[in-house]
């Protein structure tokens, strides 16, 4: 701790470090200059970095030089209930581990304060149009989570430092955003920033807040748990000014998606953002986070907002103390972080987007940046000549229509908006198509109450959308089952089915198996395609229906104004909710009493959570790197639910198979995601996405097959995904994955790293990749390779005969040697990249992964004592 810089903080009886000063003194006027992130992470290494590195530290961040590594301590961790409880069925695990090895499992305990949110296992097995909805699926919730809920409350007691928000009471971006986040942290009388990371991408909702908050995944999470300093290089920091205002009648959520598509074209991928600017200034923090919220899908780490007027005011309406409030403003002010006191920053590279481009837009299908305006529907081949025919699903057929949480609800004026078109709808007789399951699903209870406030939810629950849940369901894949007579009609017609959500993600596969393509949309719009029940209609043009006067009734009819909307939020979105929700969620005692057994007593037959292996056989042995062979030849932006799809599981499937197996009936195999404490089930999820295309297996014409599908070499056996690596386990054959630009888009999902290296894979070679999902692979030991510009598998010609070793000394960024092996007898060399960006990493990777390194580090850290 570097105290020469601390200073009391005036108004108040708390000290701070002066950052400026620090930073001043190597450069004179050098801190005016700085990002806010800058300024930030400058403020963290004054705190907690040591003295004798300080100054090279923050030389870094000065002289905006990327040659030195410098450690970052995030303030707190937050989790959701699936990557949350894998972290922790690790360190369960981990204990075990020590334990085997002699030392004390009871001192294995996150040391960074840890927020757990039961929030993602919730699905809509009951929509929203059903009697007591959100009742019957938290009782299925319960009932199917079981053997996970018994080892999350016995997380509660056994393990210190960490707090668990119980399921139904919303998800952990909203709850961060509403409470969770002071904003400024005080600790031993020193005020600091927060930060913070969490297991999900979209994590950065409270960068809205002026939070340095990114999304990580489960095994970097740990490694913060545990105390262990989060080591980057100063990152590409982008200036995003924004210009204007938007149009009446633009929602936040038109303002995101266009903001996604610039965003992925201007290859922000890494980057963290700050917006600024007059258009910035006048957003409301709600429609802030909206932005933030969608960080992943543009693909930058953050997305930040400077300290304001807006913030203040926020931090009043969700009921946070006064005493809290004034902080904020005090320190942000003392401290160069309030927007005002931003001016003078300066970026490498500055973009402009301006507001009053936006009109209303839709994404999709399959992709959050393929924005498509809706007035452009019918030249863009989506919307169609319309007929409905008596009886039947129409072409397009909107099967689910989703107001999920995350992006929108966190936004009460996205969701005021859609109450007040369902009070219009209703008032012109409009109804929802009988085969749309429609949804409400808010991030916060708070929701609730001021929509009940504004008379708006019955207006809600009259066109189907009451309340199902708080919880993350249809945009995280738990959207449920459908009817079975629709599900049967989609089937027997091999009709084209869609679903329209007010969430964050839609690629293939993700939202239902039987929705082919998903869009995104804002709240009122999901509302209005429920009403229009096919993505065929035109939506801003076809008539929606007729009123009582017998007149055609136009989207443009029942859509509210502005003023209609504010002065909603005016009179019904106040304080005394959001304090009514939290005060008691948030009441939170531990009995951390002598009777807690440090070791879990695992359930043997369970299929949610098991004792994982990552200390044993081969993933504890040397890695050869040599004679690998192909699992799957991949095309450009695969995602991680690809890798490891998080939806319902099918009977059909490898996983539904073995849950069959194991006794469960098929109504209960609940979703992939629910089964990641129990790696038997998991592994059988890797690649199990049927909207996999291998381009190692193709049809007799040559064209690459759809599905879960692999080739066994050398036989040319093509078989499902999961038989292959069964037979590769059973080999001992070492693999590799070969890919194209952009491979490990979306969600922070370990095991679409834990899969592949379950697997025997060994190294992935790659165009390029998304950041939380290299960091993950590193985390399980498994290496990132890029391939040079110019070069990738079509240039190579790599058809997944080939065998590949890999040669040269694996440092930060070094050039390595690609062998490439031909069926042939002919070899070839290939230079590729390290991803191994820095001294961290490299060393997690050597010792096998995260946990491998964490148990070596206590065990002899142990012994010296």
């Amino acid at each position: 701790m570097n105290t020469e810089f601390k200073k009391s903080l005036t108004g108040t009886n708390l000290e701070y470090f002066d950052t400026q000063a620090a930073v001043d003194t190597i450069e004179p006027g050098a801190y005016a200059k700085l990002p806010y992130t800058a300024k930030v992470l400058a403020e963290n290494l004054v705190r907690r970095a040591e003295p004798a590195k300080l100054n090279d530290f923050l030389g870094q961040l000065i002289h905006r030089k990327r040659e030195l590594d410098f450690p970052w301590f995030p303030a707190r961790v937050v989790c959701h209930d699936i990557l949350g409880q894998t972290a922790l069925v690790d360190l369960a695990g981990l204990r075990d581990a020590i334990a085997d090895k002699g030392g004390d499992p009871a001192k294995v305990n996150p040391v960074v304060p840890t927020q757990l949110i039961v929030d993602h296992s919730l699905a809509v097995e009951h929509a929203g149009f059903e009697k007591d909805a959100f009742a019957k699926n938290r009782a299925i919730e319960d009932r199917r989570n079981d053997d996970r809920f018994h080892f999350i409350n016995w997380t509660k007691t056994a393990f210190k430092n960490v707090d668990v928000i119980p399921p139904g009471n919303g998800i952990m971006h909203q709850i961060n955003l509403e409470k969770m986040s002071p904003v400024i942290q005080v600790k031993d009388g020193v005020a600091f920033p927060d930060t913070c990371v969490g297991t999900d991408s979209h994590t950065p909702h409270v960068d809205a807040l002026g939070v340095i908050a990114i999304g990580v995944g489960g095994l970097e999470a740990e490694s913060v748990m545990l105390g262990r300093a989060s080591w980057m290089r100063l990152p590409d920091i982008v200036g995003v000014e924004l210009t204007g205002k938007p149009h009446p009648g633009i929602t936040a959520t038109d303002i995101v998606l266009a903001i996604t598509e610039f965003l992925r074209k201007e290859k922000v991928v890494g980057a963290y953002l700050e917006f600024f600017g007059e258009g910035a200034s006048s957003l409301t923090l709600g429609d802030r986070a909206t932005i933030s919220n969608m960080t992943p899908e543009y693909g930058a780490t953050a997305a930040m907002f400077y300290i304001d007027k807006q913030t203040i005011d926020y931090l009043r309406l969700t009921g946070r103390e006064d005493k809290q409030v004034s902080l904020v403003e005090n320190y942000a002010k003392a401290t160069g972080l309030w927007a005002d006191q931003m001016q003078g920053a300066e970026y490498e590279r500055v973009l402009k987007f301006d507001l009053s481009s936006v009109v209303r837009n839709m994404a999709g299908p399959s992709n959050p940046h393929a924005r498509v305006a809706t007035a452009d529907l019918s030249a863009k081949g989506i919307a169609a000549d319309y007929q409905e025919q008596p009886g039947q699903m129409p072409d397009g057929a909107v099967i689910i229509a989703a107001i999920t949480s995350c992006t929108n609800t966190s936004n009460p004026r996205n969701v005021i908006a859609a109450g007040l078109l369902a009070r219009n709808a209703n008032a012109k007789g409009l109804l929802r198509k009988p085969w749309v399951k429609t949804s409400l699903a808010p991030g916060s209870k708070a929701v609730q109450l001021y929509l009940e406030e504004a008379g708006l939810l019955p207006e809600l629950e009259k066109l189907g959308f009451g309340i199902v849940a708080f919880a993350c369901t249809t945009c995280n894949g738990m959207s449920g089952a459908l009817d079975p007579v629709i599900q049967q009609e989609i089937i027997d017609r091999d009709l084209y089915a869609t679903a329209v959500l007010s969430g964050n993600r839609n690629f293939d596969g993700r939202i239902h198996p039987y929705a082919k393509q998903a869009f995104l949309a804002s709240p009122p719009l999901v509302i209005a395609y429920a009403i229009a029940g096919s993505v065929r209609f035109d939506i801003e043009k076809d008539p929606l229906g007729v009123d009582d006067q017998g007149n055609p009734v136009t989207l443009k009819d029942i859509w509210p104004t502005d003023e209609e909307i504010d002065a909603v939020i005016a009179t019904s979105v106040k304080p005394e909710h959001f304090r009514k929700v939290y005060d008691p969620m948030f009441d939170l005692t531990v009995d951390y009493g002598s009777h807690i057994d440090p070791l879990y007593n695992w359930r043997e037959m369970s299929t949610y959570i098991r004792r994982p292996p990552y200390w044993e056989g081969a993933l504890a042995g040397e890695r050869s790197l040599s004679g690998m062979r192909p699992l799957a030849v991949l095309g450009d932006n695969i995602t991680t639910d690809h890798l490891s799809p998080s939806n319902a599981i099918l009977l059909d499937s490898a996983a539904g198979e073995y849950l069959a197996k194991m006794g469960l009936p098929e109504e209960d195999f609940n979703s992939y995601a629910t089964h990641r404490g129990d790696h038997l089930t998991a592994q059988r999820a890797t690649f199990a996405n049927p909207k996999l295309f291998n381009e190692m297996v193709k049809d007799d014409a040559g064209k690459v097959r759809q599905g879960s599908l692999a080739r066994i070499e050398p036989e040319g056996q093509v078989t499902r995904m999961w038989e292959a690596i069964e037979t590769y386990m059973q080999r001992k054959q070492p693999l590799c994955i070969i890919a194209g630009a952009d491979y490990g888009q979306g969600s922070s999902r370990d095991w679409a790293a834990k899969g592949v290296r379950l697997a025997g894979v060994e190294v992935i070679v790659a165009e390029g990749f998304e950041r939380i999902h290299r960091t993950n692979l590193i985390g399980m030991g498994v290496l990132p390779l890029e391939f040079l510009p110019g070069t990738n598998r079509n240039t190579l010609g790599i058809d997944g005969t080939e065998t590949f070793d890999v040669q040269g000394q694996r440092e930060p960024g070094a050039i390595l040697t690609l062998l490439i092996h031909r069926q042939n007898g002919q070899s070839q060399s290939v230079s590729v990249k390290c991803r191994l960006d820095t001294a961290e990493e490299v060393s997690i990777y050597e010792a096998g992964g995260v946990l491998q390194r964490f148990a070596q580090d206590f065990l002899e850290a142990e012994g010296d004592a």
